[in-house]
């Protein structure tokens, strides 16, 4: 099945699928000090919620885990405000003109950091006349495939710089997603200015009137190497949980 859009061409029967799913297992990536997800069959008395135990005719799970730590997950502002912002208000578009960008973090002191630069640099090779970038996903380099399994807590990952985050928010880049559990440092004082400078939060306490209500960001994807740094759509969805964040699974599609 095929679609245009403007003036271009996206087969929406192959979707590059950049999500981390949530599992009950050590193959599970697991971020800000939790234990790993549970995913168990409801027990009532004798009765348990599993088929293969012989007496549920149904598969019946309760699932305990949380979206910041355990896996893809797209996030709004109500993540850092006093008062309470869901996720599932504040996206309530789906689709997105996306540039993949593939970046190395520098190494500043103890820290590895993404910089303004680097970003400018490599969004500039796919600026394109016919349409503007809505939404930038950045896959840092090296780019293994344990970042699927990693256990991140005390490791301090690398981080997105307060310019670099400003940048975006110039440049009118509404959603950011990255292969990292957070765009700030891991132990930064609860400073968080990455967060506040991308969604323009000047005040958590009495949230300023032009904070960016409809913009997201999105932690723990995984974007294979096969998958080209360049232009795409991008469908972003999410659970419909009225929460600050929501476990998540953004869809790339290339574009003819």
């Amino acid at each position: 099945m095929k679609a245009t859009l403007k003036n271009f061409e996206i087969d929406l029967s192959k979707p590059i699928d950049i999500s981390i799913p949530i599992t009950n297992d050590e193959h599970n990536p697991i971020a800000w000090y939790q234990n790993a997800p549970e995913i168990k069959p409801v027990v009532m008395g004798d009765w348990i919620g599993k088929v293969s135990e012989g007496q549920s005719s149904t598969n019946f799970n309760n699932l305990f885990f949380n979206p910041h730590a355990h896996g893809t997950h797209t996030e709004c502002l109500g993540h850092i405000t006093k008062e309470f912002y869901s996720i599932n208000q504040s996206l309530k578009q789906f689709f997105f003109w996306a540039t993949l960008i593939s970046v190395q973090p520098e190494k500043v002191g103890e820290d590895e950091v993404i910089s303004k630069e680097q970003i400018g640099k490599a969004l500039e090779s796919f600026q394109h006349s016919e349409f503007t970038t809505e939404a930038i996903v950045i896959r840092t380099l090296p780019n293994e495939a344990a970042k699927k399994s990693f256990k991140y807590s005390n490791t301090n990952p690398p981080y997105l710089s307060e310019e670099a985050a400003l940048f975006l928010r110039e440049s009118g880049i509404q959603h950011l997603l990255i292969d990292l559990p957070s765009v700030d440092k891991e132990k930064d004082g609860g400073k968080l200015l990455a967060h506040k400078a991308f969604w323009n939060v000047t005040d958590v306490n009495q949230l300023n009137e032009d904070a960016r209500l409809n913009c997201t960001i999105t932690e723990m994807i995984f974007v294979s190497n096969e998958v080209a740094d360049g232009n795409y759509v991008l469908n972003l969805q999410i659970s419909s949980f009225e929460n600050d964040a929501s476990p998540s699974k953004p869809i790339l599609y290339s574009i003819k």
